[in-house]
């Protein structure tokens, strides 16, 4: 192998990406940072990692916190810990399914109004 081969195969490589990017147009290389679904995907994604890490984190921190004060040992940190994973898991899937109501929530359209008398949608059809 001779010492002048890697420069030639470079410059070659080089001329060849120059020309590619030619004929795309613009000479510059796209990252896609400004698509707006991108960023929004990107977006969602982060803030999804940083609920489902901060939510174990506070509980674990709550339940070495309590097993500090009660002197229980790790077993509230475990608990805690756990229960902080199924807290994460259900923020996840409701950030995904794009559940935006609160837990909990009665639409009154769906469920009834609540006001004596009226029927929900389990009542039976007796007059």
């Amino acid at each position: 192998m001779s010492e002048s081969e890697p420069p030639d195969r470079l410059a070659r490589l080089g001329r060849r990406l120059d020309e590619a990017r030619a004929k795309r147009g613009n000479g510059q290389p796209t990252t896609g940072s400004d698509d707006p679904a991108l960023q929004q995907g990107m977006a969602l994604g982060l803030r999804i990692g940083v609920e489902f890490v901060a939510t174990i984190g506070i509980a674990a921190a709550l339940g070495w916190a309590i097993d500090h004060w009660l002197g229980t040992g790790p077993w509230g940190m475990i608990i805690l810990f756990f229960l902080g994973v199924g807290a994460g898991m259900t923020s996840v899937y409701r950030s995904v399914a794009g559940i935006k109501v609160p837990v909990g929530y009665r639409n009154p359209e769906t469920l009834g109004s609540g006001r004596p008398g009226a029927k929900d949608k389990w009542d039976d059809d007796e007059e």
